[in-house]
């Protein structure tokens, strides 16, 4: 068992490393001095009133072309300060729109609804629409970046990846947590081929091209979509359209969460679409949560039978505490490359753990028939999602 642990845990190691072989970083590029392409920031706003004003901020001191590019904020029935702190911004910089989202109309998701009212108000030459959420950050350069990377390799849809801020003991636990089963579980170079119908994005930074968005639909096409991101990549792949996925640590920031309070029912409403089904969804939680605790257990198991004098249980613990090692080196690392204290790195199980409540929340809430977010309640199907 030790030796078949030890391979177990090199395996996954070794794929988590080739997955983040594949995941390229975007260069920073300098800013256009002519002829630079239109583009225009579309942000959807929900009660962001800690957010709002530093990521505009950060928007309107892009290094692109001042003429060249416009902002648009789209309120979405915010309860907060977020429409004063745009509008007021707004006064002062004329590049930027704060428009305000009509009343939801039935069957369409509110960041969508908002996301589709930006597009539709964009000016008529614009080439370049990056959606982006309030929480984000920008460095001056994301826009030239993004559109040289974009218009270098013939993208469609460039979805840039944040360097994730993580303030609380909540987030510092379970988002890395998250993003290393991803990296077990997913398949980059597979889901950004061409040859597959799969994709994988993520909302916080989408940059895409406005006569492909149109064509396959845009937000309108996925109106009902709880996970909208990895929905929009999807037709517009379809449509024929090239989708990416890279780093973009180095362009853009974000926080989503501040704590269990948001950090739950923002991850238990997306997460069966995240793991691809219900039944994946329970596989991977249940999985994930005793892979993570066999680190600690089997070393343990045989430690305790070597010291009670068994030969064979002191030659297996050789494998067995490398293995463990390699998976808590692993986390450690991850720790780091998050920037936060490398002993989080050995609180994992109890990350997977929370992670695999959270699976079985979201699942629960799925068979519910209806979930929740920031106010409001959707209905939601539970039948596509049982494989």
């Amino acid at each position: 068992m030790s030796c078949a642990w030890l391979v177990l845990v090199l395996g996954l190691a070794l794929r988590a490393l080739h997955q983040r072989n594949q995941f390229q970083e975007v260069a920073i590029s300098p800013a256009p001095v002519r002829n630079a392409a239109r583009a225009a920031f579309i942000i959807p706003a929900r009660d962001e009133e800690h957010n709002i004003g530093s990521c505009l901020g950060s928007l309107l001191a892009q290094n692109y072309p001042p003429d060249r590019f416009d902002v648009l904020v789209v309120n979405d029935h915010s309860s907060d300060r977020t429409l004063s702190i745009a509008k007021a911004l707004a006064e002062r910089k004329p590049r930027l729109r704060v428009l305000d989202s009509p009343p939801l109309p039935p069957g369409w998701i509110g960041k969508s609804h908002a996301c589709w009212i930006g597009a539709c108000a964009v000016s008529p030459d614009t080439e370049w629409l990056c959606f982006l959420d309030a929480d984000v950050q920008a460095q001056p350069a994301l826009l030239a970046s993004a559109i040289a990377a974009a218009t270098r390799d013939r993208l469609d849809l460039l979805s840039l990846s944040p360097r994730q801020r993580l303030g609380s003991f909540a987030e510092r636990l379970v988002i890395p947590c998250g993003l290393c089963i991803l990296a077990f579980c997913q398949d980059l170079g597979k889901l950004q081929s061409q040859q597959s119908d799969q994709v994988t994005a993520t909302g916080q930074c989408m940059l895409i091209r406005r006569s492909v968005y149109e064509a396959a639909g845009g937000h309108c096409a996925i109106r009902s979509a709880i996970c909208e991101d990895v929905a929009l990549a999807r037709v517009i792949k379809r449509a024929g359209g090239r989708i990416v996925l890279r780093d973009g640590r180095k362009l853009v920031a974000s926080r989503m969460y501040s704590g269990w309070r948001t950090l739950w029912p923002g991850l238990t409403k997306n997460l069966v679409e995240m793991l691809g089904g219900l039944v994946p969804t329970i596989t991977t939680a249940l999985a994930a949560t005793a892979l993570a605790w066999a680190a600690c257990l089997i070393p343990l198991a045989d430690g305790l039978s070597c010291w009670q004098g068994a030969a064979a249980s002191c030659l297996a613990l050789v494998p067995a505490s490398a293995g463990s090692a390699a998976i808590f080196g692993l986390h450690i690392a991850g720790a780091s490359y998050f920037g936060v204290p490398f002993w989080y790195g050995f609180l994992f199980p109890a990350g997977y753990t929370a992670g695999a409540l959270m699976s079985v929340d979201s699942v629960r809430r799925r068979l519910s028939g209806r979930t929740s977010w920031k106010g409001r309640t959707y209905p939601v199907s539970s039948g596509r999602w049982l494989l």
